[in-house]
């Protein structure tokens, strides 16, 4: 199981900051956070490394374990694209045509968990 370190509560809060238009920074990065400890938990593994970079990067997907140099199987998208995914206002297919998400490895297929809240197709 995934390792929460921010709280449902304050996640939840810092979403809808960033919903609302209203996030700051430091709102952002906890919203970006949240979403990734929460695919953590709901995908549970080390197979596939999910990088939004400045704010965060977690390991998820069952399979063969990564340990050493760079996973090979990478998921890499900003913040807006993130959470974006992450509330059902963009689709993983849509985001990756747009090339909005760089997605390496035959594991990096992200769209059995996303949206993780908020809307579903």
């Amino acid at each position: 199981m995934a390792r929460r370190r921010i709280t449902s509560e304050d996640g939840r809060q810092a979403l809808e900051s960033v919903a609302a238009g209203s996030a700051g920074r430091a709102d952002l990065a906890m919203a970006v956070r949240f979403a990734l400890e929460e695919l953590a938990e709901r995908a549970p593994g080390n197979s596939v490394e999910v990088r939004v970079p400045p704010f965060g990067v977690t390991q998820c997907v069952e399979g063969p374990r990564h340990t050493r140099g760079t996973p090979p199987n990478v998921v890499e998208m900003d913040a807006a694209t993130w959470l974006g995914l992450v509330d059902g206002s963009i689709s993983w297919p849509e985001a990756v045509r747009a090339g909005r998400v760089a997605a390496s490895g035959q594991r990096a297929d992200l769209s059995a968990w996303l949206p993780l809240l908020g809307r579903h197709p």
